[in-house]
């Protein structure tokens, strides 16, 4: 990851206005945690963008924050809204619209015949909006993406290409795959501290939570050094580590370190009792002779 890819990534975001990010079915911690993770760092800076999956998320990633903005298709705001309902020759007269407090109202004028449909036969669509800047986050090929989209809408959209998966096709315009590395969260990391953009403790908790799962909790020996310098980064903007285990319930023995005193069941002697019991006491004779102790050691 040179500064020239960094460069280019940073032209990117700030030309293009309609930005998506995607993940494959069923991402893991790792791949979710990196995508909400540069969803919430490019909203801050006023970028309008969409992360979607082709299916809703499994409930093992729901901690992650932001996974509630998931979608399952790209909607943008600038997609056409279709409004359909079953039609006969000759029951509408005509269709126009008013504008009330806000609200745009389409009115369907009934012919002679009225209306034959009910309210429950009224759908509401929204064309796709294909965005014109899109992150594939851990996306080994393109058709893994499914009914997200159609990959020839694509011809016209900048992709920037986000895994560690050592069979990803290297598809999309700028291509950031690095099997070498042990999670994808560590590279959005270095990404978002590389771009300058912010990180706040919900952006470093969810990339915390990846580079844990990917490389189980620090223990697989092939953890990255860029694994570790960046959950330092992420400590330092308030990232807490979590460990695997389940955090134990039952109250801890102290006693097994401070054992409590015992209670003596003789009675408390007066200090003047011992001090009369010295003094009657007949010390040996060579009490105040000096004394030479020899070792078994010769120095």
């Amino acid at each position: 990851m040179d500064n020239t890819t960094f460069k280019q990534i940073s032209e990117a975001i700030q030309k293009n206005k309609t930005i998506g990010i995607v993940t494959v079915k069923n991402p893991s911690l790792d791949e979710m945690g990196a995508g909400l993770a540069l969803y919430l760092s490019l909203i801050q800076i006023g970028k309008s963008v969409t992360i979607a999956t082709p299916e809703n998320p499994l409930v093992e990633i729901s901690s992650l924050v932001g996974i509630d903005k998931v979608k399952t298709a790209l909607e943008g705001e600038s997609g056409d809204l279709t409004v359909s309902f079953p039609y006969q020759e000759g029951e509408i007269e005509k269709v126009s619209y008013t504008l009330e407090n806000g609200l745009l109202n389409i009115v369907v004028k009934a012919g002679e015949k009225g209306l034959s449909f009910e309210e429950k036969e009224v759908s509401f669509t929204r064309s796709q909006d294909v965005p014109s800047l899109l992150f594939t986050i851990g996306v080994p090929k393109l058709s893994d993406l499914g009914k997200l989209f159609n990959i020839a809408d694509l011809k016209d959209t900048m992709i920037i290409n986000i895994d560690n998966k050592a069979e990803n096709q290297g598809f999309g315009d700028i291509v950031m795959v690095y099997p070498i590395l042990s999670s994808i969260s560590e590279q959005v990391a270095n990404l978002i501290l590389s771009l300058n953009l912010k990180f706040d403790i919900d952006i470093a908790q969810n990339l915390m939570y990846g580079i844990s799962q990917a490389t189980d909790n620090f223990q697989d020996v092939k953890t990255s050094a860029l694994a570790f310098e960046m959950v330092s980064v992420l400590m330092k903007n308030g990232a807490i580590r979590v460990g695997n285990n389940k955090v134990q319930s039952e109250p801890v023995n102290t006693e097994r370190f401070f054992p409590q005193p015992t209670q003596s069941t003789k009675p408390l002697r007066k200090i003047e009792d011992v001090e009369e019991e010295l003094r009657n006491e007949n010390p040996p004779e060579d009490w105040l002779a000096p004394k030479i102790y020899k070792g078994s050691t010769n120095f």
